[in-house]
């Protein structure tokens, strides 16, 4: 995908069917989950099912763990953050905007205000040519 096909959108490059962790589950449960689904994020979602954040498995391992707290005490949703997105009609070139402005590697895929996707670094890989992937890598892991 280059940015001279304009009608190609976050649907064509995200990897369909993300699994939502509510937000009152544990960290315990959320690592099982992203080994089960080989995934290192997940979104949270509150009791109405729409997304109230993103969590990591870096986010468990350095905000839990290593700040001295237990997995199976802390929920999801404690530790869940940015409310970063797009819609699934979303071009792919606003799409790599956004991930690059918020130095994100991994975005939400809305539609109807429910998730229905998730684009990694993984999509951006199998859909990018080599130069622009190489663009983003570089505007994202470039931290000021």
């Amino acid at each position: 995908m280059t940015e001279g096909h304009p009608h190609e959108t976050a649907r064509d490059l995200m990897s369909p069917g993300a699994d939502c962790i509510a937000a009152h589950e544990t960290l315990d449960r959320a690592a099982q989950m992203m080994r089960e689904g080989n995934v290192g994020a997940l979104p949270v979602c509150g009791p109405d099912d729409r997304l109230t954040g993103i969590i990591t498995d870096r986010d468990i391992v350095i905000k839990c763990i290593a700040a001295g707290h237990d997995p199976a005490q802390v929920t999801a949703g404690e530790l869940a953050t940015g409310l970063v997105w797009v819609s699934a009609d979303t071009t792919v070139s606003e799409a790599l905007a956004r991930m690059e402005e918020h130095q994100i590697k991994r975005l939400p895929v809305l539609e109807e205000h429910r998730i229905v996707g998730m684009i990694s670094e993984a999509d951006l890989a199998k859909h990018l040519p080599d130069d622009q992937l190489a663009e983003f890598v570089h505007r994202v892991y470039a931290r000021g």
